[in-house]
């Protein structure tokens, strides 16, 4: 059986750097459009809040939205007004945004998203990167900023073969940072499978990265004290209820990934639910996802993976990085060094709805140089799409001590 003849077909990517623009059929619209129309509701769930999924309710809201008011040309017009480029590397075509900074002397920054994230987490961010000026920062602390899809995300290629590991994607990531764009020293960032891809290539110390920083540092002691202070006790508390309350999304991906594909590929509704729990359990909300994300924001993600068919793929990276290692601490110690201290500098910034907070101690065993940790007062597991002003000026503060070195060289 073949994909849908509605489907995005992705050019073949070389290993130059080919300007690329989104234009999704207007078949594959009406195909989406078709598809929810004629959607098969399921009953009402027996709870008057979301502990047994998505309320009925919520999910007949949203898809009201998707199918009544979304704008897909919208989303698509902005992410075209980026310098938006594929390349091949290592056998598989990479999507990356390339956004240049005006300002002179403007420092690199690698951004990587997460699941279920994409390219379109940092839309809001780009901008304040690279012209802070515009929105009360220095044009000391610009960046030039690339924005690559990981393998098997939105429009990058879904690989063929088996390995695409955070490690893996991480050698590619600095593959696309030296050899095709050129650049000669850069800083990385991430958040969720971004965190640990940024946190694979500090350990790599590939040439050129002069320092990374990520918004989940996935970092917990091999072995506890017999005391433990208030912040392990309440980071501990936190891992013990995603071990009991939120794994079942990943403890799917991680074993059975193409089983859940099936839904994620056919049936939008299926797709949209599986994203949809996520913005309301990750992020800072009052109740309702909607108090951190506008529905558009939140169907942008949606409508990226399903015109893409990447649900399927993207769930594959469970089952490359984490295994079965869910269900212990070591899915928050994705180590990548042999158990040796990262060397690169290393920063966090911790939101406070974050899956996972941990004390800077735990920290600063697993890296050797923290050169910068801060808590924000807003935001979650999405904090880059949530608080895009927040995260900016983390950046602009994180990285501002390494810019005189990247300057003088």
């Amino acid at each position: 059986m073949q994909n849908s003849p509605n489907a995005l077909v992705l050019p073949t990517a070389n290993e130059g750097l080919t300007p690329f623009t989104i234009e999704v059929p207007q078949a594959a619209i009406d195909d989406l459009q078709q598809r929810l129309r004629m959607i098969r509701w399921p009953d009402r769930e027996l709870v008057s809040d979301w502990s047994q999924g998505v309320p009925l309710s919520a999910a007949e809201q949203l898809v009201a939205h998707w199918l009544h008011h979304y704008d897909w040309r919208k989303f698509e017009a902005r992410l075209n007004s980026f310098p938006q480029f594929r390349t091949r590397i290592d056998g598989v075509g990479i999507y990356f945004i390339h956004a240049r900074s005006p300002h002179p002397h403007a420092m690199p920054i690698l951004l990587t998203h997460g699941w279920p994230g994409s390219v379109a987490e940092f839309l809001d961010v780009i901008e304040r990167l690279t012209d802070p000026t515009r929105f009360g920062g220095s044009a000391k602390d610009a960046f030039h900023v690339v924005v690559p899809a990981i393998p098997g995300y939105g429009f990058s290629d879904k690989p063929r073969d088996l390995g695409w590991n955070p490690d893996r994607i991480a050698r590619a990531w600095a593959v696309l940072m030296t050899e095709r764009l050129g650049y000669e020293h850069w800083v990385a960032q991430g958040g969720d499978w971004g965190s640990a891809i940024t946190t694979a290539l500090a350990s790599q110390k590939p040439r050129g990265l002069v320092a990374a920083h990520v918004n989940l540092p996935m970092v917990v002691p091999a072995q506890l004290p017999e005391q433990l202070s208030q912040d392990e006790r309440e980071a501990l508390a936190g891992i013990q209820y995603f071990v009991d309350k939120g794994t079942g999304y990943a403890d799917q991906m991680n074993t059975r990934p193409q089983t859940i594909g099936y839904a994620l590929n056919d049936s939008p509704l299926a797709l949209a639910m599986w994203m949809y729990e996520k913005f309301w359990d990750w992020t800072d909300n009052d109740g309702q996802p909607e108090d951190a994300l506008t529905r558009d924001q939140m169907l942008d993600d949606i409508s990226l993976y399903w015109f893409t068919g990447t649900g399927t793929s993207a769930s594959r990276l469970y089952w490359e990085g984490v295994g079965q290692t869910i269900h212990s601490h070591e899915f928050f110690s994705p180590a990548r060094s042999g158990g040796r201290k990262i060397e690169i500098p290393m920063g966090a910034s911790l939101f406070p709805a974050e899956t996972f907070n941990p004390p800077r101690k735990w920290a600063e065993q697993a890296w050797e140089h923290i050169f910068y940790w801060n808590r924000v007062d807003a935001g979650g597991h999405f904090a880059a799409f949530e608080q895009p002003d927040i995260s900016a000026r983390e950046m602009w503060k994180a990285f501002r001590v390494f810019r005189d070195q990247v300057i003088d060289s």
